[in-house]
């Protein structure tokens, strides 16, 4: 079975890529390139399925949102 994944990905103060998948609670990893990001949370993903077998979430990615707060 084929199942797909959202991949939220951002990048820290010293420079390292950090990749979140939503759908799966604690599922995440960093890297220092994409490449490397994308090798990474594709083995974080299949750890967290086989951890979370039971209760998967099933959520649809919908879009992210900018909010400014004043400080």
């Amino acid at each position: 079975m084929t199942r797909e994944f959202s991949v939220i990905i951002e990048r820290d103060a010293e420079g390292y890529y950090v990749g979140t998948v939503p759908a799966l609670r604690g599922c995440h990893t960093q890297a220092h390139s994409l490449d490397e990001l994308m090798m990474r949370i594709r083995e974080a993903v299949e750890v967290c399925l086989e951890a979370q077998s039971d209760g998967l979430e099933s959520l649809d990615f919908v879009g992210v949102q900018t909010i400014r707060i004043a400080s």
